[in-house]
């Protein structure tokens, strides 16, 4: 995770990004129109060109102009059509889909006689950016001026020429074997982590549901973001991988994934505009049948990244293609994301993770046990699953060094040597959550006094949250259920029953409560 220097680092490359570009664009303003014009345009076009520039520009706004139509050059018109280069097949395509009415427009408004806009990819446009002079100067397009001919020129020329014909050839192969590409970038992927390993209980089934869903029909209507999220160790990375393996192995290698974590796309980001290979890092993304970005909590407070991330999103949703996201939150309780990517990421499908149950960590712990190919007592399972119930990883991880000091030691699986063997694990799990704390962490989520849980006051906003104290005190303590009523009052055991079975059956019916319990929950057990 990056701190607040790596958020200063992104802040600064991207200023420093900007500001490159601005101050070579100010070096001279001649130059810099001529960059967007090609040899041979007249110059009444040539102030209609820059008139149209100027209006599209106060239209959608900087970000946006310096992103997708900055790079377009004037290469001529013919007749009633205007012909404007760009670098890439990629930037064509998404200009002509969301712009060309618009310049279609603005140049009538100019010229009466416009009626078409004819947008190529062509080489004058990408040989400033194939040239390795920056991507800045990657707005330069042909130069106006003849060129002084001479033993270098034309060593350049033909250099030039023959870089052309091999894009030309890549461009001809790559559109002839669409259908052959290899996923895009599957370096992230646990092949341990399919579909087959996972283990579905009552608090999964709902998001191993959508995952399957997704991987049978992506970008399927309404699952188009799907969102996952939930807790540290509950599930989300393992589904997310066994999408990619499953869409994988269903396309038989011709669907292009792209996983990696909220942190890698940041780095990538900020490694693009260092480099100045922005474009370049748009188009692998871009290109992309799915793209998979887990953790996403750690875009929170990178400004840039997210809106680079925002566009990423739009582009791909609009062309059709799936996109999955996980995070430790719901979209509408990630603060500090933007709202117009939160409301997007909600969108879509969202499924939480659940923290797990005694059954479903016993059945982990069961299927592990039976693929490592090891016999384990059924009360050692059992004195796992109870002691270790927070995170899925570490329960994992407890199992495979007990199997492992078996193994090495030629010793049985005992409850003895369990306790010996994981005596640090067990100690981190022996905290003791006291009922008072509990009150205090209810108290302050609902916003009601701390008195009030051992008040006769009988007000819903006051006895709602006093039955969740009793139930997770019932959940996280060892106390009775008269100790625990003595805590609240010194209210009756029949009223604390009550109050569990109420709040039980109140999770099972409105999901944002229990969301709301398992919070304090995950909070009182962190």
């Amino acid at each position: 995770m990056m701190g607040s220097g790596g958020m200063g680092q992104e802040t600064n490359l991207a200023a420093a990004f900007a500001g490159g570009v601005t101050a070579l664009e100010a070096s001279s303003k001649t130059a810099a129109a001529d960059s967007l014009i090609g040899a041979g345009v007249d110059a009444a076009l040539a102030g209609q060109w820059t008139r149209v520039r100027q209006r599209l520009q106060a239209d959608v706004g900087d970000v946006e102009y310096r992103s997708w139509l900055r790079q377009m050059v004037l290469a001529g018109c013919d007749g009633d059509e205007i012909t404007i280069l760009l670098p890439t097949r990629f930037l064509r395509d998404w200009v002509r889909r969301h712009y060309g009415d618009r310049l279609v427009t603005l140049w009538q408004a100019e010229n009466a006689a416009i009626r078409r806009i004819d947008l190529r990819a062509s080489a004058p446009a990408a040989r400033a950016q194939a040239s390795g002079s920056g991507f800045a100067e990657s707005l330069a397009s042909a130069p106006t001026q003849p060129q002084a001919s001479g033993p270098r020129v034309a060593e350049t020329r033909a250099s030039e020429t023959r870089a052309s014909e091999t894009r030309a050839s890549e461009t001809r192969a790559s559109e002839a074997g669409a259908a052959e590409r290899p996923p895009l970038d599957t370096s992230g992927l646990d092949k341990r982590f399919d579909f087959e390993n996972f283990v579905v209980g009552k608090p999964n089934e709902f998001a191993y549901a959508c995952a399957r869903r997704v991987a049978e029909q992506p970008a399927m209507p309404g699952f188009n973001p799907l969102f996952l999220y939930g807790g540290v160790g509950l599930g989300k990375t393992h589904l997310m991988h066994a999408i990619a393996w499953d869409l994988i192995g269903r396309g038989g290698g011709r669907i292009s994934v792209a996983y990696m974590s909220a942190e890698k796309f940041m780095y990538r980001f900020i490694a693009a505009i260092r480099s100045q290979a922005t474009m370049e890092f748009k188009e692998q993304l871009r290109g992309a049948d799915v793209l998979m970005i887990d953790d996403l909590q750690f875009l929170i407070g990178k400004d840039n990244t997210q809106e680079e991330f925002f566009h990423t999103f739009n582009a791909l949703v609009d062309a059709g293609k799936q996109i999955v996201v996980s995070a430790d939150k719901s979209p509408s309780d990630l603060s500090g994301l933007e709202d117009r990517l939160r409301t997007r990421l909600g969108c879509g499908m969202v499924a939480d993770l659940h923290a797990t149950t005694f059954e479903l960590r016993l059945s982990i712990l069961e299927a592990k046990a039976t693929r490592a190919g090891v016999a384990v007592p059924a009360k050692v399972m059992d004195f796992l699953a109870h002691k270790i119930t927070t995170n899925v990883r570490e329960l994992e991880g407890a199992l495979n060094r007990l199997i492992a000091h078996a193994n090495l030691f030629n010793r049985p699986i005992t409850l003895e040597t369990t306790q010996e063997v994981l005596h640090d694990i067990l100690k981190a799990h022996d905290r003791r959550i006291t009922i008072e704390e509990i009150q205090r962490k209810v108290s302050e989520h609902w916003n009601i006094r701390l008195t009030d849980m051992s008040s006769a006051r009988r007000a819903r906003n006051v006895a709602r949250p006093r039955q969740v104290a009793m139930y997770l005190a019932k959940q996280l303590t060892s106390r009775s259920l008269p100790e625990i009523g003595r805590k609240f009052g010194n209210r009756d055991h029949t009223t604390v029953m009550h109050a569990v079975a109420r709040v039980a059956e109140l999770m099972e019916r409105d999901a944002a409560f229990a969301e709301d319990v398992e919070l304090l929950r995950r909070m009182l057990e962190s």
